[in-house]
Parts: C-alpha cells; structure tokens; sequence
C-alpha cells in the first residue's frame, strides 16, 4: 500500500461509521494482534485542560535529563505530523505511513476511528524507537478512551471542567468518573485538579493531591515545588504563559517524582525554561499583538480572560472566534466578553462546526461575520491599530487555520 500521508489520514478517517466511539474493545485486540509492548516507564495525562501543556513540561525535562522520549498528542493545529514526537522531534511523513501501514496489517475487519487508528500507529512507533519515557495524552475522558488501552506507570489527572457532555456526563461528579479511568489500582495517580469530585476520589490508586502530598509556592521571580521527594526551590517560571502553568508544572514534578525518575535541579530548570507549547496563551512577535490560545470550554475561557487582564492595556481587544456547536458557546463568550471590544465570528465547516451567526446571537456589541477563520484574522489584521490586541480563540480548527495562513504569508514575504 504505497499511500502519501494525506491518502492515509482520509482512508483512515473512512474506517468506522462515526468520529467519536468510544470503547476499550476494538483498540485492545489490535494491539494484541499488533504484539505492542513498551519497555519504558508511562505517564498518561487526562483532564479538562492542562493536559497539552503538562505532557510538553514533561517532555522537556525528560529530555534536558538525557532521556529519550515518545509524546502522543492530539489534536493538532496544523500538521498531523505533530502528533507523535520522539526525542522532540515530529516524526516525518514515511514513519507515520509505515506506522498506519502496520495497524491496518494487524486490524483484518475491525474497524478502528481515526483517533483509535492514530493510538495504535503511535504506540507502535515507540515500541519500535527505543523510548526510554512515553507520555500520554489522552483525547476524550479518560476510562474508555484508547490511550487508556496501556497501563501507566503514573497517571495525571490535571482538571475536570464542564466538557463533552454527550459523552462523558452532565456534571463534574460523571466527567471526574470518566477521566479517574486513567487510575490504576497501587499504582500513582497526580490530582492537580484543586477541587477534585467524590468520583475521582473514590477511583483506584495511590493519590497524591495538590496541595497534600504535592504542591507549589509562588514567588515573585521564582517558584518553589515540593512534593514526594522534597523540594525544588528556585525554580524560574515556565516558558508558558499563564500564572496556572504553575499548577501543570508541579503535577509534572510530582509524576516524576512518583516513579522516581532521576531528573537533576539544572535539568529540571532547563526543561521548564526551554518548554514550548503552541496556542496555549502564545503571544506572537510584533504589533499589534496577536494571542493564540485553543480555549474552547467554559474553565479554559476563565483562564484565558484572566492572562488578558494581567497581559496589560490595549485600546481594543478584537477577539477572532470559530467554535463547535456542541461547545457550551454562550458559556464560554460570557466568560470573555469583558476583555473584548470587538467580535469578529467565524463559521467552521462540518456537520459539528457552528456558523458565525449562531456566535452572534450570545453577543450585544460589535459584532462582524465572517466565513472562515482566516477571513476573520485578515479583517482583523486590517482594523487593528499598533497597540491592540487581537485574540484568537474557540477551538484548535480556529487556532489551526489562522496559525497556517501565518505560516504561508511570512514564507511569501521571503
């Protein structure tokens, strides 16, 4: 089967009938057919948000220490390719073929969804790269989500906001039970979220919560962590924006201080100062400023309005926002609107993708509509003054579109 990359992301993206089905059934008995082992310590990730930036901080010390590291994330903002990384480097178009070449040798007639496609073809790049630390991010909840296929050595359970309701529940008390399934009995589970559900309490393993067996104090240059193993004083903030990059960077300490990695204080320091993370509160080079930050929930939202207030004062914020429908969307632009002096809305394509006057509607103000995200950044780029803003926001399709219409016109200005 000699199929491109883009040949194989749509035949795998036609493999099951629906985008999302969730379920441990299928994943499991290609992965046995697929003979699958990873002989290095697993760290899986789940929660609400915080996820993406924990799995990077926990990449970037794992390698500052001289480790040799698997990332599987998802989704991606531009290039499928940033899915899947070892020793920090995306893997190219030819491994991930060779990759998706193997799970569809081993699936016969099961029929596996992209993101179960994906997992598998990603699970065994590193049984086949020589990984010596894999870190796991899982896409939706957490209990039948097909990361969850692999028992980890640690688990990290860094928030649970209201998200995915017709999936995971309608409460926090249901939401914290599904991402709690990434816990295994006996073995550590890292609670970052402050104000963890009776549901994630109750969940198997050994708990270490934050603020009890873990923690952080907050200084005015520096930081200290403290947890398992002691204290990390001294710490320089991480490279990632946002004072609750804080709390993901204690989590990642704890998990490696609970499988007892040995990570020395100058790489711990180097790690959290090289980390980086595209779209998660990123502020481009230039004026008038530009914001890249995925919040596409209600406590994602909060977190972004709140790095806008301390980000300092612009004359107009022009927010550009595309969102999925079935996003709490009147939630999440109520939670901004005090930041924001002017809308531009985008419609995103796809059944799941909401238009620009369904946005609309949730907003008194200054309201445009626009077709896409990239017509929308444009038109913001063309209003915008030397000293304001323009935020960029509601879902990584969003994020993703207008990041590639950046990449393409800075390449056409060379």
């Amino acid at each position: 089967m000699r199929r491109s990359l883009p040949d194989w992301l749509a035949f795998i993206e036609r493999q099951h009938p629906r985008p999302i089905a969730l379920g441990l059934e299928r994943v499991t008995e290609v992965l046995r057919r697929m003979k699958i082992r990873l002989q290095c310590p697993v760290i899986t990730v789940g929660g609400t948000n915080g996820k993406g930036s924990t799995c990077a901080m926990l990449e970037s010390i794992l390698r500052a220490g001289g480790y040799r590291t698997g990332l599987y994330t998802s989704p991606h903002l531009v290039h499928y390719n940033e899915r899947v990384r070892v020793a920090g480097v995306e893997l190219d178009d030819l491994a991930l073929c060779e990759a998706f070449a193997a799970v569809e040798q081993a699936r016969g007639g099961i029929a596996l969804t992209y993101f179960e496609f994906g997992t598998l073809a990603a699970f065994w790049i590193f049984s086949k790269q020589g990984i010596e630390a894999a870190i796991l991010e899982v896409g939706l909840g957490g209990r039948l989500d097909a990361v969850n296929v692999l028992d980890p050595d640690c688990a990290i359970l860094t928030s649970v906001g209201i998200d995915h309701v017709d999936y995971l529940g309608p409460d926090r008390e249901s939401i914290g039970r599904e991402k709690a399934g990434i816990f295994r009995a006996g073995r550590p589970a890292v609670i970052a979220e402050p104000d963890p559900p009776q549901s994630v309490m109750r969940a198997a393993g050994e708990k270490l919560l934050l603020g009890k067996e873990f923690g952080f104090t907050r200084q005015e240059n520096q930081w200290t962590y403290w947890g398992p193993r002691g204290q990390r004083a001294g710490l320089a903030h991480p490279a990632l924006r946002g004072s609750i990059q804080l709390r993901n960077a204690a989590a990642a300490l704890c998990a490696l201080d609970a499988i007892e990695l040995a990570i020395a204080m100058q790489d711990v320091r180097r790690g959290l100062a090289e980390v980086t993370l595209p779209a998660r509160f990123q502020v481009l080079p230039g004026r008038p400023q530009v914001i890249l930050d995925v919040a596409h929930n209600v406590e994602a939202a909060q977190t972004l309005a709140d790095n806008l207030l301390s980000s300092g004062y612009s004359s107009e914020s022009i927010a550009v926002c595309g969102m999925l429908r079935d996003k709490d969307i009147a939630g999440v632009l109520h939670a901004l609107a005090p930041r924001i002096t002017r809308w531009h809305f985008a419609s995103l394509p796809g059944p799941r993708g909401a238009s620009a006057e369904e946005l609309a509607r949730n907003i008194d103000g200054a309201v445009e509509k626009f077709e896409s995200p990239t017509q929308a950044f444009v038109a913001a780029k063309g209003r915008a003054e030397e000293g304001d803003k323009i935020v960029v926001f509601g879902s990584f399709l969003t994020v993703g579109e207008v990041m590639a219409w950046l990449q393409k016109n800075k390449t056409s200005k060379r």
